[in-house]
């Protein structure tokens, strides 16, 4: 298997970073990790971060930025992911009172025109599923399907969520199949196999991992990130048995 870079969800590491944001950008670089994709910089500048990455010998793998911060201050955000050396947004959830069938009707020319833009600031503009758009809408499409079918394939590319999709019922290589000319970036999280579903270090769970790292190189992904939502040991703990994991098959 093509070795892909990894990195790390930061949101994994929400209340590490809180108490010390370049403590845990530094412990994230001791890992292992090639980079990190960013949800927030922990009040710092962008100027700021891009200092930590580079002293720690991290890239940055993308940035999660709400959809409201897309609508108000695209501007602002494409220049800080030139600061920082990210070359992908990602709008990464919609709120529970945006997900009517009109709702998504309306988001898919908001994430046209915006992706545009991105791109003309040669960024790419990516899409984060939950389970939530594998819901049918009125013509028998999923959510997910609209969103990327109807929107240009230049202006919109995919960050799939293994676990979501799974959790779903859906097989995320088939996923990958059918826009892999659009996935430059996997979430990787594992499931447990019992009722509750629960978020699962790799390779502990139910998720086939080694199927979709397989698709990696075809499907043309660019970034591995590791998201563990939540954890019932401490964060470093959880990453670090993913990385292991994904160390000794070789894809690190």
């Amino acid at each position: 298997m093509t070795k892909i870079p990894v990195a790390v969800q930061m949101y994994t590491l929400r209340e590490e970073s809180e108490k010390d944001f370049a403590g845990t950008l530094k412990k994230v670089a001791e890992l292992g990790f090639d980079g990190v994709e960013f949800a927030g910089y922990g009040g710092l500048t962008a100027k700021e971060v891009k200092a930590l990455l580079d002293e720690y010998g991290l890239q940055a793998a993308a940035s999660h930025v709400p959809l409201e911060q897309l609508k108000n201050n695209l501007t602002g955000v494409i220049e800080e992911q030139k600061i920082i050396g990210s070359k992908y947004v990602v709008c990464p959830y919609l709120p529970p009172d945006c997900r009517r069938e009109e709702d998504y009707q309306a988001l898919i020319p908001f994430l046209n025109q915006t992706g545009e833009t991105c791109l003309s600031e040669g960024i790419t503009l990516c899409y984060h599923n939950h389970d939530f758009e594998l819901e049918r809408l009125s013509d028998g499409r999923t959510a997910l399907e609209t969103i990327f079918n109807d929107t240009y394939a230049d202006n919109l590319h995919t960050e799939l969520d293994v676990y979501w999709l799974t959790k779903a019922g859906e097989q995320p290589v088939e996923w990958m199949d059918r826009y892999k000319s659009r996935t430059p970036l996997i979430h990787l999280k594992d499931m447990t196999t019992d009722e509750e579903q629960f978020f699962a270090e790799l390779g502990t769970g139910g998720v086939d991992i080694e199927a979709v790292l397989n698709k990696g190189k075809e499907a043309g992904v660019q970034w591995w990130v590791i998201e563990q939502d939540m954890s019932r040991l401490t964060p470093f703990e959880s990453i670090e048995i993913s990385m292991n994991y994904l160390k000794a098959l070789q894809i690190k």
